[in-house]
């Protein structure tokens, strides 16, 4: 089992994408947060449960059919590394 780390980058991802749902429903921006956060718990058992990311050396959680999961596997962790939209330009140097 893997302690679960969340850099700042994905913090402020899903700050984002909370506040954005905040303003029109408050309940749905927690159930979003809870769904980000609760989506991970099976990569604390088994971190390469997860399907291969698009970008090298990631994997991706569909934690709600709007929004995905980024996570590296490292040594000692998993390391969340963005809270991206579905429909967004991913990875985002293409």
């Amino acid at each position: 089992m893997l302690p679960i780390t969340w850099t700042v980058e994905a913090s402020e991802d899903l700050d984002r994408i909370t506040d954005y749902i905040a303003e029109r429903s408050p309940q749905t921006a927690l159930d979003m947060f809870e769904l980000a956060e609760t989506a991970l718990v099976p990569a604390f058992m088994t971190p390469l449960l997860f399907r291969a990311g698009r970008e090298m050396g990631t994997r991706e959680i569909v934690a709600h059919p709007n929004y995905i999961v980024v996570y590296h596997v490292l040594e000692d962790a998993i390391e969340v590394v963005n809270v991206i939209h579905a429909r967004q330009c991913y990875p985002f140097d293409q």
